[in-house]
C-alpha cells in the first residue's frame, strides 16, 4: 500500500536521492495526494523528477539549521527553510515549516551551490573555530568540558547579534575597536601556543577588518595599524 500522507520528507545523502526517488516511483510507494520533498541544500526539486506524475508534486525543503547528532536534535524555531519546486509541494512544505516555527523562503534563481557553501562555511566553520578556541582555552588552563560550556553561549550570542543587528553591526572585539596592540598580542600568543591555528587566526582577523572599517568606531589610522599587524598594506590616502 502506498504512503498516503500529505508530506513525505526524504532525508538521505545527496548521492542516493535520485535513485531513491526512482525506486519510490517505479514501485508506486507514494500516493497521488502526497507531496515529496528532500532536505538537500545543494540540489533542486529536479532530483525528485521521477516522482512527478506519481506524487502530487516535488520540492526542495532545506532547513538552514545545524544537525549534528540524532541524539541531540536542534530546535527549528526561528530557523529558515528554503522551499522551491512544484506549487502543490511548495504549499505543503511552507505550511509545515510555519507549523514548526520556521520562516519558509523561496529565492528566485538561487545558486544552490553558493547557498550550500555559505551554510557550510558558517555552520561547520563555526564548529571548527570553536575547536580552535577550546585549544586556546586549554593552553590557558581550561578543561575541555568547561571550554565547551563557555564557548556555546558565546556562539549563541553572536548568532543573536547577526540576526538582530545584521552585518557589520554584529562584529565586536579589538579589530572593531582598531586596537592594533591587542591584535598583535593575540597574534603572537596564538603563534607561540597553538601555531597550527596561526593562519586561521590571521585569516579570521583579516576578514573582520572591512567590517570594522565600515562601522568606523575608530579613526582610519587605527585600522591601518591593525592592517599592518595582520600583514596587510594600509589603505592609500
Amino acid at each position: 500500500r502506498p504512503f498516503a500522507g500529505d508530506l513525505l520528507v526524504l532525508a538521505v545523502r545527496d548521492a542516493t536521492l535520485a535513485e531513491l526517488a526512482s525506486t519510490l516511483a517505479a514501485r508506486r510507494w507514494v500516493s497521488a495526494r502526497t507531496a515529496v520533498v528532500h532536505c538537500a541544500g545543494a540540489l533542486g526539486p529536479e532530483a525528485l523528477a521521477s516522482l512527478r506524475g506519481v506524487a502530487s508534486g516535488v520540492a526542495q525543503m532545506h532547513p538552514m539549521i545545524s544537525f549534528a547528532s540524532p541524539d541531540a536534535p536542534p530546535t527549528l524555531a526561528r530557523g529558515n527553510l528554503h522551499v522551491d519546486g512544484d506549487a502543490a509541494a511548495v504549499r505543503v512544505a511552507r505550511r509545515v515549516g510555519r507549523l514548526l516555527g520556521m520562516t519558509p523562503r523561496t529565492v528566485p534563481g538561487l545558486d544552490r551551490v553558493a547557498y550550500h557553501a555559505a551554510a557550510g562555511l558558517v555552520a561547520n566553520g563555526a564548529a571548527a573555530l570553536a575547536a580552535g578556541g577550546a585549544e586556546l582555552l586549554a593552553s590557558g588552563g581550561v578543561d575541555a568540558v568547561t571550554a565547551a560550556a563557555m564557548l556555546g553561549p558565546l556562539l549563541r550570542s553572536v548568532a543573536d547579534n547577526v540576526e538582530r543587528l545584521g552585518l557589520p553591526g554584529a562584529l565586536t572585539g579589538p579589530v572593531r575597536r582598531g586596537d592594533a596592540r591587542a591584535v598583535l598580542r593575540h597574534r603572537d600568543l596564538v603563534a607561540s601556543r597553538v601555531p597550527h591555528l596561526a593562519e586561521l587566526y590571521m585569516a579570521m582577523a583579516r576578514a573582520q577588518l572591512p567590517l570594522a572599517r565600515a562601522l568606523g568606531d575608530a579613526p582610519a589610522e587605527a585600522f591601518d595599524d591593525v592592517a599592518r599587524a595582520l600583514g596587510l598594506r594600509p589603505r592609500a590616502g
